[in-house]
C-alpha cells in the first residue's frame, strides 16, 4: 500500500508537467501535496509503527527478565517452567524428566514464579 502511495505521489508531478498547467492553471501546489503526504505518514506512524515500537521493547524487557522458576509459554505452545537461563537460550522443564532448551526470542508469555508472588 506503501508503495502505491508513493508511486500516485510521483505520477502526480508528471502528469501536471506534461499538461503544460501548474498551480496557476487549477492544479494542485506543490506545498498542498507535501502536507498531504506528511498527514499520511504521520498516520501510518501512530497507527502502525509507533505500536509496534512499543510491542517489540515490551517483548524484550519480559525476556529479559525471565529467571528460573519462571512459567513460560513458547511460540510453539510449549508450558513449562524455566530451570536454566543461558546467554541466548533457556532450558524448560515441561514434564518430569522432560526438559527442552529454547531460543529465548521465543518466549512469548512469562508468569513470574510462585514464590516471588507471595
Amino acid at each position: 500500500m506503501g508503495i502505491a502511495l508513493l508511486w500516485i505521489a510521483a505520477a502526480q508531478p508528471a502528469a501536471a508537467a506534461g499538461q503544460g498547467g501548474g498551480a496557476a492553471e487549477g492544479g494542485v501546489p506543490a506545498f498542498s501535496s507535501l502536507v498531504t503526504m506528511a498527514a499520511i505518514f504521520g498516520v501510518f506512524y501512530f497507527l502502525l509503527i509507533r505500536p509496534q515500537q512499543k510491542a517489540r521493547k515490551e517483548q524484550e524487557r519480559l525476556i529479559a527478565s525471565v529467571k528460573t522458576g519462571d512459567q513460560v509459554v513458547t511460540s510453539g505452545g510449549l508450558l513449562g517452567t524455566v530451570t536454566n537461563v543461558k546467554e541466548k537460550t533457556v532450558v524448560i522443564r515441561v514434564a518430569e524428566n522432560v526438559k527442552v532448551e529454547v531460543l529465548k526470542a521465543n518466549l512469548t508469555a512469562v508468569t513470574k514464579s510462585e514464590a516471588e508472588t507471595k
